[in-house]
């Protein structure tokens, strides 16, 4: 497929951008179905090893075809695909429908290292194809006021965060319990989101110094050996003077399912994101003057399908490569550091 692209004909025939979905399991059926509300796009094929998925995914669109591998749905004269399948997969597969042309939205991580997701990067500005990744706690309502107030300067100087994702539990599927497959452990699948969202909230500072411990089952390990880690800390310190604490795990008895935190503390104020009663889906956001406190979002926010459905209006709207994907890019770095890589 040339760089010509179905894209630009697509658009310019005034029809919508034909989308497949690799993957449709709980994660991916949820942002195939925040998609499909959009109307922006037609879903054209849907691929999933597991038939019985595959079949659910197709009862929200029945005229999409249901095909039996990744090449099959490549062959479908798509516009753009979504991704969500094991990690170790991410970067290959973004990248051969990348270099046909096609737009693609990802599962995080977008690449288990810094080199992957490079590589990732550069193949969709040499195809100059829009590139989106599911980081989906910049779209919550929370995060977004707390953003706003940074950016603002009403919260004076920032100089301290404190970042946490504690969950109850642990992946189901073995793959993320092996490294060469998932990248690492808790750090990867959820510190990715903690991160980017430290980064994302203070415009990207360049990161000085990463220092960390990991552990598992409350035994320290070598950060850069085989064992993926079910609890880490890390102290990030940014170019800007910015002091924040990253902090996540799996299986942890914090006596709920999921602790999730993201506290920021200005010369003017303080702002905090949390989750609400151990819920991974419902949570509060607050402003603090002192001892004071008022609120800035609380739930219900329908927040999970956000970034995809983003995504899915930016490729009906004709919009290509992103300079800012290099910010995925800086991201995994900050990972790499904290896995000693």
């Amino acid at each position: 497929m040339s760089d010509a692209t179905p894209l630009a004909t697509n658009l310019n025939a005034a029809s919508r951008p034909r989308v497949g979905f690799l993957g449709v399991g709980r994660i991916g059926l949820h942002r195939m179905r925040a998609i499909v509300e959009t109307g922006a796009v037609e879903t054209a094929a849907i691929f999933d090893p597991t038939p019985e998925m595959a079949a659910a995914a197709r009862e929200l669109t029945p005229e999409a075809a249901v095909v039996n591998s990744l090449e099959a749905l490549l062959d479908e004269e798509l516009d753009g695909i979504v991704i969500a399948s094991p990690s170790a997969l991410h970067a290959a597969q973004s990248i051969v429908a990348l270099e046909q042309g096609l737009a693609v939205f990802c599962q995080k991580p977008l690449g288990r290292t810094r080199d992957e997701t490079v590589a990732v990067v550069e193949a969709a500005q040499h195809a100059d194809r829009l590139l989106g990744v599911d980081l989906s706690y910049r779209y919550t309502a929370g995060m977004q006021r707390i953003r706003d107030l940074i950016t603002s300067g009403e919260l004076g100087t920032v100089f301290a965060v404190d970042l946490t994702f504690h969950n109850a539990y642990g992946p189901s599927k073995p793959w993320f319990y092996d490294k060469a497959l998932s990248g690492g452990g808790c750090v990867i699948d959820l510190g990715v989101h903690l991160v980017d969202l430290l980064l994302w909230v203070l415009g990207f500072p360049k990161v000085a110094r990463v220092e960390s411990r990991l552990f598992y089952k409350g035994v320290p390990i070598r950060r850069d050996g085989d064992v993926v880690e079910d609890y880490a800390a890390a102290t990030l310190e940014l170019a800007n003077g910015v002091v924040a604490r990253v902090a996540c795990s799996w299986h942890l008895q914090a006596g709920c399912d999921a602790v999730i935190s993201a506290d920021f503390y200005g010369t003017e104020g303080g702002a905090s994101f949390r989750n609400v009663d151990g819920s991974y889906l419902d949570f509060t956001a607050e402003r603090y003057r002192g001892t004071q406190r008022e609120v800035l979002a609380l739930p219900p926010d329908a927040w999970g399908g956000r970034a995809a459905a983003r995504w899915a209006e930016r490729l009906a709207a004709g919009e290509r490569f992103d300079p800012e994907n290099d910010r995925f890019v800086t991201v995994a770095d900050v990972l790499d550091r904290i896995y000693g890589r």
